[in-house]
């Protein structure tokens, strides 16, 4: 590749990222979820003259893009939350999904001329998978119910694989002419599934193993960022799931990972992770809008005002298809978890399962699925339809992300879904555990030491004594002191960690330090700081 080759990369690439911060810093400053700014954003960018053509490439899309957000979203998806829910997640991701491609292959051919059930099975296929990044951040923003997030994410984190299975049904029924049975049909997704998952947690087996073999920070990091990569691209090459080997890893791991990361290790990897995932999917959502104009000058034989009703057409059968398989379907969920699984759940309100059915926003896998489409049939003849599935995939994006999205929050103060609490009863009542089993152990440790240290020992008690007294709201047992008492501790102490830390700056300004235990210092103090509001 020449110099103006990787110039004009790189040009690229500082131009998406100054899109992104700036767009993202606009949706913190009006509260709208940022895949949304940035998708409108990205649309009115590319109708402006002059902008360079970016190509949104499926190739990056699926092997450089989509394995570390997967892995970044398993890794915060809690486990016993998806175990619990794994039959209504199943539901959705797989029977949903076949609901949905079945439901197109039919409505399609009523909408658009030129459609039979088979290029109508391609098209349900491109947009049957939901977004994993979408649903959820918008779900956290407005304060849904933890019982719909984890719906939501267990769902998008394994639609993908059912959509992309049931994708290449339909390529090789429209573009190879071949005609798979639903035996083999079967056998497929058997194989996809269990080789995926079982690639997905050997992998993530052995990350285990050499992961407790080293404590460093950047080495650790490395290791994190590599460990998708290498289960989607090893279960794509034994033509298993990638997608399913990733989520796998990324359960497994994260459930791992309070033994082997360090606490040092811990803090950079998460910040690390932060900026990687906020910059991947930014990129991803500004380059959907970016796509608007190429989209258009894709068909040809189509005036403007028909596909804008195609597209308005085609997204209301998408949205008309997830509300009539959600209610349905959440009464099999519930009654396969409470007769076969025996589980203590209740059924879900009908205002609850209705939010679920109006957050099935498309994302980026949707159009690259429908970018990768093959231009040319077997017979070597013009995949015609294939830039009315770009289009139409495009529509749906766009229509379910920006309607359904800042719809949304309307529609949950309209129905009254309670919005969740703030205050969070587990990690309240864990913290008042850990701190009571830290206070046993000091008083045992006392008894057993020699009595020269009870000074010290009494110090250490306070400490505990007065964060037990800010979590459960009581007056500290100890020294009578009350909650606000306790908060005003914790303004003291904010406030002298900010003398301390100007104090660290001003020795480096007069020369008494340098830079490098400046940063020593204010690491020291800022992990201090963090220490009572994510700590304990």
């Amino acid at each position: 590749m020449g110099d103006g080759s990787v110039q004009a990369i790189e040009l690229v690439f500082l131009l998406l990222l100054l899109f992104v911060v700036a767009f993202g810093a606009l949706a913190r400053k009006l509260q709208v979820p940022y895949p949304i700014v940035l998708v409108i954003a990205g649309g009115l960018l590319g109708l402006v003259p002059g902008i360079p053509h970016i190509a949104l490439n499926p190739d990056v899309i699926f092997f450089v893009i989509l394995p570390p957000l997967l892995y970044s979203a398993a890794w915060v998806t809690s486990w016993r939350e998806f175990k619990f829910n794994l039959v209504s997640i199943l539901l959705l991701a797989f029977g949903l999904v076949a609901f949905t491609v079945v439901g197109v292959a039919e409505g399609a051919k009523w909408l658009f001329g030129g459609f039979d059930w088979k290029v109508g099975l391609v098209l349900g296929a491109v947009v049957a998978p939901t977004d994993a990044l979408a649903a959820t951040s918008i779900a956290k923003r407005i304060g849904l119910p933890q019982r719909i997030t984890d719906l939501l994410e267990g769902e998008s984190l394994v639609n993908d694989a059912s959509g992309l299975l049931a994708l290449e049904f339909g390529i090789a029924l429209v573009v190879g002419g071949e005609s798979p049975t639903v035996a083999a049909g079967l056998l497929r997704l058997v194989y996809l599934t269990v080789a995926g998952i079982a690639l997905g947690l050997a992998t993530g087996w052995l990350v285990d193993r050499i992961e407790r073999r080293i404590d460093h920070g950047p080495i650790e990091i490395a290791i994190s960022i590599l460990v998708p990569y290498v289960a989607y691209l090893t279960a794509e090459a034994i033509h298993a799931s990638g997608v399913l080997a990733v989520v796998a890893c990324g359960l497994y791991l994260a459930r791992r990972s309070s033994e082997f990361f360090s606490p040092g290790v811990r803090l950079q990897a998460w910040a690390v992770w932060d900026a990687l995932t906020f910059i991947l999917n930014g990129l991803v959502f500004v380059l959907i809008g970016l796509q608007l104009p190429y989209v258009l000058g894709g068909i040809r034989g189509y005036s403007l005002s028909t596909l804008i009703l195609d597209g308005v057409l085609f997204s209301g059968l998408l949205i008309a298809l997830r509300l009539l398989w959600i209610f349905p379907g959440a009464l099999l969920a519930h009654a396969i978890r409470t007769r076969i699984l025996h589980q203590k759940v209740d059924m879900p309100p009908a205002r609850g399962v209705l939010i679920v059915g109006w957050t099935g926003m498309r994302g980026v896998i949707a159009l690259a699925a429908a970018i990768a489409l093959p231009q040319a049939l077997a017979d070597g003849s013009p995949f015609v339809e294939r830039n009315l599935i770009i289009f139409l995939a495009f529509s749906v994006i766009l229509v379910t992300l920006v309607l359904q999205g800042l719809t949304l929050p309307l529609l949950v103060r309209l129905l009254g879904v309670p919005q969740e609490p703030t205050h969070n009863v587990e990690e309240a009542e864990a913290r008042r555990e850990i701190l009571e089993s830290a206070l046993r152990y000091l008083q045992a440790s006392r008894a057993q030491d020699e009595t020269e240290f009870d000074a010290l020992y009494e110090d250490l008690s306070g400490h505990y004594r007065q964060q037990l007294g800010t979590v459960t709201g009581l007056a500290d047992p100890g020294n009578g002191l009350s909650p606000k008492h306790h908060e005003r501790v914790s303004q003291l102490t904010r406030e002298l960690l900010r003398v301390e830390r100007q104090t660290a700056v001003r020795l480096r300004n007069e020369g008494q330090i340098n830079d490098e235990t400046l940063r020593q210092l204010e690491r020291e103090l800022d992990l201090r700081e963090a220490g009572p509001s994510h700590a304990m």
